[in-house]
Formats: C-alpha cells, sequence, structure tokens
C-alpha cells in the first residue's frame, strides 16, 4: 500500500516512523512551515519533517489548502504533488489544517486520521489536556475515516486505555502516540483487504476540546485541590500551572491533594505549612468541605523544576503568605 501523511508534532512523528518500518510507502509527507522556536527563535522543522528528511521522503508545506483561498498557490501546489503521489490513502495526524473536500476525495480510500479520544467525546485539538483536567478514568485512540467535519467521521478503530492517578499530559501523550501508530498500520493492513468497518459516531456524548489557551495557565486557588491538581497534570508540559507569590510567578509542576481540611478561616491559596515534603496551601470548597494542597515541585521563572526542599532554599516561603495575590487576614 501507497500512502501519503500529513502531521507535524511529535505524536504524529511516532505514527510515522510505525508507517515505515512496517513496509507501507509514502512517496509523499505534508507538514506545517518551519516555525520560530527557542530561545533564539530560530526556524525549526517540524519532527514529522525531520523525519522525513531522515528517510528521504519528498515533503509539502502549504501554508492552506483551499484552491480558493489566501494561499491558493500553495494548494495548488499542493494537489499537484498529492496526485503526482498516487496514493492509496493519506494518513493524517495532528496535521493543523483543515483539510478542504478536494483533499478528502482524492486517495481511493480516502484519508484516516489519528485521533487521541474515545471519540465522540473529545473532538478537537486537546483531547489529551481535557481528558486529564476533566479527570476521565480512561481515554484512547480512534482511527477514523475524516470528513468535513471537525472530527465527525466514522469510526474504524478504537482501543482504550486507563488514565492512571499521575498521568500528565506528557506521560499519556506519548502512551496514545505509541498506541495510534500501532493502530494505523492495522488499520491500513485492513483496509488493503476490505476488512474495516466504519461505525457512525453516536449523538449523544460529544464533547469538544478546545485548544489550550496560555491564560488558562494561572491557578484558581478557589478550585477544589483535586481540580486544580488535574489541571497541574493536564497542564504539563504545556502552558504550565503558575500562581504569583508577591511580584514574582511560580510554576507547580506537581502536587498532592490532601484529604484534611484546613484551618478554619483560611482563605484560598493561603500557604498552611511549609517543610521538606511539600508546601501546604488552602484551597476552595468540595463537597461541603475545604480542600488542602501540597505542592511538591516548583519552578521560578527562567529557573529550573526542582523539588520542594530544593525551591524552599533559594525562595523561602511561610506560612500565612497567600499565592496568586493578596496576603492572609
Amino acid at each position: 500500500m501507497k500512502i501519503i501523511f500529513a502531521g507535524t508534532p511529535d505524536f504524529a512523528r511516532v505514527a510515522l516512523e510505525r508507517l515505515l518500518a512496517a513496509g507501507i510507502r509514502v512517496p509523499l509527507v505534508l507538514t506545517q512551515p518551519d516555525r520560530p522556536a527557542g530561545r533564539g527563535m530560530k526556524l525549526q522543522a517540524s519532527p514529522v519533517k525531520q523525519c522525513a528528511l531522515a528517510h528521504g521522503i519528498a515533503v509539502a508545506q502549504p501554508r492552506g489548502l483551499r484552491l480558493d483561498g489566501k494561499y491558493a498557490e500553495d494548494a495548488a501546489a499542493a494537489r499537484a504533488a498529492l496526485e503526482a503521489a498516487g496514493a492509496d490513502a493519506m494518513v493524517v495526524a495532528a496535521y493543523g489544517l483543515i483539510l478542504p473536500q478536494w483533499v478528502l476525495d482524492l486517495p481511493r480510500l480516502g484519508c484516516l486520521n489519528i485521533h487521541a479520544s474515545l471519540l465522540p467525546r473529545w473532538r478537537g485539538a486537546a483531547p489529551i489536556h481535557r481528558a486529564i483536567e476533566a479527570g476521565d478514568a480512561e481515554t484512547g485512540v480512534t482511527i477514523m475515516q475524516m470528513d468535513a467535519g471537525l472530527d465527525t467521521g466514522a469510526m474504524l478503530l478504537t482501543e482504550k486505555t486507563p488514565i492512571a492517578p499521575a498521568d500528565t499530559t506528557a506521560t499519556l501523550h506519548d502512551r496514545l502516540a505509541d498506541l495510534g501508530g500501532r493502530m494505523i498500520v492495522e488499520a491500513l493492513e485492513l483496509a488493503g483487504c476490505g476488512g474495516l468497518t466504519a461505525t457512525p459516531q453516536p449523538a449523544e456524548g460529544v464533547t469538544y476540546a478546545h485548544k489550550i489557551d496560555k491564560a488558562e495557565s494561572a491557578i484558581d486557588w478557589r478550585l477544589p485541590a483535586e481540580a486544580i491538581g488535574r489541571r497541574v497534570r493536564a497542564f504539563d508540559p504545556f502552558p504550565g500551572a503558575s500562581t504569583s507569590c508577591g511580584a514574582e510567578t511560580i510554576k507547580v509542576w506537581a502536587c498532592e491533594p490532601l484529604r484534611e481540611p484546613p484551618a478554619a478561616g483560611a482563605k484560598p491559596g493561603e500557604i498552611l505549612q511549609v517543610d521538606g515534603g511539600g508546601v501546604d496551601v488552602a484551597c476552595g470548597a468540595a463537597d461541603g468541605a475545604a480542600g488542602v494542597l501540597r505542592l511538591t515541585v516548583l519552578q521560578r521563572a527562567g529557573g529550573k523544576r526542582l523539588a520542594v526542599a530544593d525551591f524552599l532554599r533559594g525562595h523561602p516561603l511561610a506560612p500565612g503568605m497567600v499565592l496568586g495575590g493578596g496576603a492572609a487576614a
């Protein structure tokens, strides 16, 4: 089988490598244009482009695919490259561009998408983050036959995986990337012999995983401790959960919700106790009882992630301080 691959970040790179290892021919890769990255903001190729070039695969980087859009010239060049490739299918994983109908219709077997959720739950841009943030017990990967909607196409294969209490977006991402890579190879093998069955997505249970906004990183200490803890894990590695301490911003990378309620009268964000094992902070109410969150890994602006005992040597915190602004009453 011969395919075109469209993807950009590391999640997609894993799938491309699995496809190549399985002996599937990939004459053309589509990926996003090079972007400035790093401290020097130099143009950097996407992980998928780097993988493709390492394997001698032709790469196209159109800024758009609409033949009547702003980047019509790019789209026309991409169309010529796609037609010349003569692929049986296109595999799409976190590509970053909406595929117009002419692309969906071009390959004989259509376009197959690797989506990191159990559809129809968490359609959209940030399914891994939102599943952790919502406290889902499980997630998975759906191989989907793409249509013109936003992750609305028929399901071809699905597989579940539990979300562990300590999972972050980083750890879950890697697990789902491996799962997606294995599943897309299986899906193409089945497609080659007519063994794929398309199942329409149910109308019930649709949720949308909206793109992560940097503004969401600020911790709202009025939330219950468990809700804050989930957001800390969901926003690792990006954008990170942060709080202010006076004029300084601190990122929280690991924490542990505690069962006991804080002292009477403690306000959300108030530091209750500090020792080498953690910084205990009062949070909002959950089921009528206030909560406490123990912060265990912190980072100053421009610094490194540090266990609390190391962090406190250079940045003393004390009971009575209030994170997120203000002072204890």
